[in-house]
């Protein structure tokens, strides 16, 4: 008599169609593999397809034109902020990534700026206006690098690319309109 109440033995797999297990990682290899193999063998194809066609290079002075007015002015940056030290923080950081940064120099021979450089040059002679934007940048500064950075020239002078001190701008330009000033 047959025993029901015992289960039935587990079927033993076949070793000769079974796959591997392969994890994720080894599976999206394999993948990766495949599709460089089908990338390769379609720029070959490619090449040899086109290899008739005369390669010429276009300059796009000579294909793309503009209006005079557009070609010759470049684009006015927007006001973001609406309020006066925000917006120009704002317009010096756009100074200094359009003329460029330097150290050493409020504008050097190239017409690059520092920090003060821009905000003065951007401030239309309004020292006040300047001294609220740096007072701003100070502190913005003083946030990021601690108490003990002197002045935002040294600041300025104390790196080798302009990178930071354009970051600051952008950062003071935050700030200043956070404080709504």
């Amino acid at each position: 008599m047959q025993n029901l109440t015992s289960a039935p033995a587990p079927a033993r797999a076949s070793t000769t169609g079974a796959r591997p297990h392969l994890s994720l990682e080894d599976r999206l290899a394999a993948l990766d593999a495949a599709m460089t193999v089908k990338l390769d063998e379609a720029a070959v194809a490619f090449e040899v397809n086109t290899a008739h066609i005369p390669n010429a290079l276009v300059n796009l002075a000579d294909a793309v034109t503009l209006p005079g007015a557009l070609a010759a002015a470049p684009h006015p940056l927007p006001d973001l902020y609406p309020t006066p030290v925000a917006a120009l923080l704002q317009r010096a950081h756009h100074r200094m990534a359009t003329d460029g940064w330097c150290a050493g120099a409020l504008i050097d021979e190239d017409g690059a700026v520092c920090l003060l450089g821009a905000i003065t040059k951007q401030s239309g002679g309004d020292q006040s206006l300047a001294g609220r934007a740096l007072d701003v940048l100070m502190d913005a500064i003083r946030r990021k690098f601690g108490p003990d950075v002197e002045s935002v020239p040294s600041f300025n002078d104390a790196f080798a690319g302009g990178r930071v001190p354009m970051r600051m701008l952008e950062e003071a330009a935050v700030l200043a309109d956070a404080r709504g000033i």
